[in-house]
């Protein structure tokens, strides 16, 4: 029996190997095969618009430097989703220094003028998938980047390991590990 090659994988490795030759209108076809589904894998990781669109400025740059080096075009998408992961692991890295130190100057600040606490309101999710959304919104960095590579951008967990740079059965237990914390908090929640 003869496996369909996925139109999408075909269309980059063309689109790669023009790219490589000098082509920038294969380049940018390549972009635009890409950059969604690069951009929702950041949006996932940094959490806010112009974060992810920060994040991917960074990543096409790289791209362009690397993609004379790529050896396999049929690598390219697990190439450019840890380029991604990356990047966005160097973003939040600087988020946290620069947090870091607005904390010490918002200390240093409050010591002179201390501010009034703001009140929080409580929102309760009012269906199975607003329930199912906040669920995986509380869930670590890391859980929600799973969930994001195997769920919204279907790649497989032998992908997803190469990408993390994790073992399949690590992939495959965290995987299992995220769906019980899920299930576990959506029973909690619903009646």
């Amino acid at each position: 029996m003869a496996m369909n090659p996925d139109p999408k994988q075909v269309l980059t490795e063309l689109t790669v190997l023009a790219a490589q030759a000098g082509s920038e209108a294969a380049f940018r076809d390549l972009h635009g095969l890409w950059r969604a589904d690069l951009r929702r894998l950041a949006l996932v990781r940094v959490e806010r618009d112009e974060a992810a669109d920060e994040v991917m400025t960074e990543v096409w740059l790289a791209i362009v430097r690397g993609l004379a080096r790529l050896d396999d075009p049929a690598c390219f998408p697990r190439w450019a989703f840890r380029i991604v992961d990356r990047r966005c692991t160097d973003w939040i890295r600087r988020r946290a220094t620069a947090r870091r130190h607005a904390v010490a100057v918002a200390a240093e600040a409050e010591h002179f003028a201390p501010a009034a606490v703001p009140a929080i309101a409580a929102h309760e999710p009012a269906d199975e998938v607003v329930a199912l959304r906040a669920a995986v919104t509380r869930l670590p960095a890391d859980a929600r980047k799973l969930l994001h590579l195997y769920y919204e951008l279907g790649r497989s967990v032998a992908e997803i390991a190469e990408i993390l740079d994790l073992p399949s059965g690590t992939v495959k237990s965290r995987l299992f590990s995220v769906r019980e914390t899920l299930k576990a908090q959506l029973e909690r929640k619903l009646p």
